[in-house]
């Protein structure tokens, strides 16, 4: 894919906010359509195998080309492109549940997680990440004390 823009679907949620808010405020007024951009989200299984994370995502009908994966402050987000809807005006759907456009899918990942630890796989519609050693990283919990007291325990954890 080609360079996106860092903040694609930021502005289409806001939007899509923005019609709900003014659909439930007016009610006797016609709605606006949905503006679904972001009009899908993969499928995913996170999981360990060994140290390491893994995440795969269902991304059936789509190539390699279609997809960009990106690592940003500990997020890694899936961004996925399905083009092609047909254009079936003429008929009549008993059901419609694919979808197509912009899909995107973002993972928080655990602290310290480099880009040279991230390697990704696609192979008929399924892309498979994996996060090396991240299973490894433990999150660290911090000691609260109350004015004049002694530490209080966090949600029941003796550490």
């Amino acid at each position: 894919m080609d360079e996106k823009n860092r903040f694609r679907g930021l502005f289409d949620v806001v939007a899509e906010l923005n019609r709900m808010r003014e659909h439930v405020r007016h009610p006797e007024a016609p709605a606006e359509p949905a503006q679904h951009g972001i009009a899908w989200i993969p499928l995913t299984d996170i999981f360990v195998r060994g140290n390491d994370i893994v995440i795969r995502s269902e991304l059936a009908g789509l190539s390699a080309d279609d997809v960009d994966i990106s690592l940003s402050g500990g997020t890694l987000t899936i961004w996925a492109e399905r083009t092609g809807a047909p254009d079936e005006e003429a008929s009549q759907f008993y059901v419609r549940e694919r979808r197509f456009g912009t899909g995107r899918r973002t993972i928080d990942l655990p602290e310290g997680v480099e880009k040279r630890n991230v390697s990704a796989v696609f192979e008929d519609g399924l892309l498979e990440i994996t996060v090396a050693c991240a299973a490894l990283r433990r999150e660290e919990h911090v000691e609260i004390r109350a004015a004049g007291k002694g530490p209080v325990k966090l949600m029941g954890k003796d550490e």
